[in-house]
Formats: C-alpha cells, sequence, structure tokens
C-alpha cells in the first residue's frame, strides 16, 4: 500500500506540474516537456494504481484527463472530457465532413470550379 501512496502522490506532483507548463509552455524546452508528459504516462498506467485514485486525478487535472484519453483512445474515447464538448466536437466533424463531399460532388458535376471547395 505505501507504493501506492507513494505513486498516487507523484502522479498528483507530476500532473500539477504539467498543467503549470501547459499554461506556461515556455517554462520547459520540448524535450523536458516530452520526459515530463512520459512521466505521467508512466504513472497513469502503472498497475498498482487504484482506479479510484487515477479517476480522482483526472478530475482534477485536465492535462492528465487529455494526456490519459490519448493513450486509451481506443477503449475509452472521450471519456474525460466534458459531454457537451464531445458532443459539439462530434457534431461539427460531422457537419465539416458533409460539406466537404457536396463541396466534392458540386464540384464534379461542374457547379462549383474546385478552387472554391474549401
Amino acid at each position: 500500500m505505501a507504493i501506492a501512496t507513494s505513486r498516487i502522490e507523484n502522479l498528483i506532483a507530476m500532473t500539477q506540474l504539467l498543467e503549470r507548463v501547459d499554461a506556461n509552455p515556455a517554462l520547459v524546452g520540448a524535450a523536458q516537456y516530452r520526459k515530463l508528459v512520459q512521466t505521467v504516462q508512466a504513472l497513469i498506467d502503472a498497475d498498482d494504481l487504484p482506479g479510484d485514485a487515477l479517476l480522482a486525478v483526472l478530475r482534477a487535472s485536465p492535462a492528465a484527463a487529455q494526456l490519459y484519453e490519448n493513450l486509451h483512445y481506443e477503449r475509452s474515447g472521450l471519456s474525460q472530457s466534458p459531454l457537451e464538448l464531445a458532443i459539439a466536437s462530434e457534431l461539427s466533424a460531422r457537419r465539416l465532413l458533409s460539406r466537404l463531399q457536396q463541396n466534392s460532388r458540386d464540384a464534379q458535376q461542374g457547379l462549383v470550379p474546385p478552387s472554391n471547395m474549401a
């Protein structure tokens, strides 16, 4: 249990640092940021991390939640994003795809010059 507690404390500290760096990217260079993300990733993926502790950290840290979603998208999707934001993103993507598809059909029929397809 002491190892899990230590890992949770480390995860909390690293996610707080990640939040600060995300808010002000000039604080670190690319290599340092990559190392920080890799550290948070390793802590998130630890087998001995209790699920309820992970969920609490993800709720408290939008940057860690986004990282978690990116790492586990195939099984969790946008589970950490607010539902309204996820729905709005999905609807926006559908509208864009529909508009592009219509523009493509119009261009093929000669209704719209190809340069106006955006």
